[in-house]
């Protein structure tokens, strides 16, 4: 557990969030219950957003949606300063319907579907992420249309793969993003996009992974990609002007994490835009608008989810079980990935964490599991769980598996909760539904 100010044991004995008694909001709200501490969310993003102005001037911090889109999230970040980048029509709707500024937006995506594209182009997206052969001439359609000039980066595969507590740098070209520097593809493209007449070529974005906790692989990155800049200035005569380098910062989900603070995520920042700021005098480039794409080390951390323990089944010798509300609906990324995850017994917080027990969710499928065999203090039926680090990727990646409900969310500040995303109801989840007429 990485607690912090707005994240400990009370007084009471209980876990609190954001001032707020997770006791008094499961009973208040029900559970399971997605929970966000606003405090850290701005505490983080100022973080980024400020070492990056300090330690580099011209740059900008990019939310990555896909760790968790809803409209109070975009209304928060972008009262921040922040971009957002997008990789759907519905992410995109979402930011727009939380007053985000659409000239902030960054668009993704492998296979942008053509009302994608129209959309954002319509929109006024700040830029859009080429990332397939044939994309340049359907946004430049598009933009034709709309009779504007859209500014395009292009994703560039620079052959480096970081993944948690390594690195390292390859020839791979096989990946469903970008092109592939090494065989030429990422050249032959770049200089294809000018023939677009409503087509404004800004730069070039990479991402080299995910939950890094190694900076190095950002600097190896930042290398690659001034070496790539200097290559498209000296044999075609590009310049870059927009140098997006990614996300993939890391959490703490277990004690095989580190425990960071907002200032290490500003470390990060200033390690890599350090790292930039001396490739690009060394290979006298110009020095380009640096953008980074932080999601789940804004919002992870942030997030906690709330169950009520159900069954409690010990098998002699083999595992014990502590039944939950949630399960794979609700954060299916252990089924997915097998992720781990800290927890506790949020009215018992106090107490010593004495059992090895397993937190299984309530779907019919035997893999559906949140944490297994984690130490728990000892529980009953009707006591709180609180599962730590759920802020990226459960509500996002939430489904309606077995017919359940996708759990409410409630951000927290200074002891108030209030719902961002209100509660489903079984009208919700059949409200699209129809019977044909060939079976009335």
């Amino acid at each position: 557990m990485n607690f912090r100010d707005t994240l400990k044991i009370n007084s009471a004995g209980h876990l609190e969030i954001g001032g707020a008694d997770t006791v008094d909001l499961a009973e208040k709200f029900g559970t399971p219950l997605y929970v966000l501490d606003c405090a850290y969310i701005e505490k983080v993003a100022k973080a980024f957003f400020d070492t990056m102005k300090s330690g580099y001037g011209e740059g900008g911090v990019a939310f990555a949606s896909k760790a968790f889109s809803a409209a109070a999230i975009y209304k928060l970040i972008g009262g921040l300063g922040l971009y957002a980048d997008v990789v759907s029509k519905g992410e995109l709707y979402t930011a727009l319907s939380g007053g985000f500024p659409a000239e902030r937006v960054v668009v993704h995506g492998n296979n942008k579907l053509d009302y994608e594209i129209d959309y954002a182009v319509e929109k006024g997206a700040g830029y859009i992420v080429i990332d397939a052969f044939d994309e340049g001439g359907r946004i430049d359609a598009a933009a034709k249309r709309y009779k504007k000039v859209q500014k395009v980066l292009v994703r560039v595969n620079p052959g480096v793969e970081a993944h948690t507590h390594e690195f390292v740098r390859t020839a791979k070209d096989d990946s469903k993003f970008g092109f592939s520097i090494k065989n030429g593809d990422a050249d032959a493209f770049i200089k294809s996009v000018f023939k677009y007449e409503n087509l404004e070529f800004c730069g070039l974005h990479c991402h080299i992974g995910s939950q890094i906790f190694d900076r190095q692989a950002f600097s190896l990155a930042a290398g690659v990609m001034t070496d790539y800049i200097k290559r498209l200035r000296d044999l075609y005569g590009i310049t870059v002007n927009v140098l997006n380098l990614g996300g993939g910062f890391g959490v703490h989900y277990t004690s095989k994490d580190p425990l960071y603070t907002a200032d290490d995520y500003a470390g990060y920042v200033a390690h890599l835009t350090a790292a930039l700021k001396e490739n690009v005098a060394k290979k006298d480039i110009k020095k380009p608008f640096l953008l980074i794409e932080p999601g789940r080390s804004l919002i992870a951390e942030a997030g906690i989810t709330l169950y009520r323990v159900g069954a409690v089944k010990d098998i002699k010798g083999i595992k014990k079980y502590y039944a939950i509300d949630g399960g794979m609906f609700e954060n299916p990324r252990y089924v997915m990935y097998r992720s781990e995850y800290s927890a506790i017994i949020a009215n018992k917080a106090n107490e010593p964490f004495s059992e090895t027990v397993t937190l299984t969710g309530k779907c019919c499928e035997s893999g559906d599991m949140i944490a297994v065999d984690i130490l728990l203090q000892k529980a009953a039926r009707g006591d709180i769980a609180a599962v730590f680090s759920t802020g990226a990727y459960n509500y996002s990646m939430s489904s309606h598996y077995n017919g359940n409900l996708t759990p409410p969310v409630v951000m927290v500040k200074d002891g108030e909760a209030e719902y961002i995303v209100k509660p489903e109801t079984c009208e919700d989840l059949t409200r699209n539904h129809v019977i044909p007429s060939f079976l009335k």
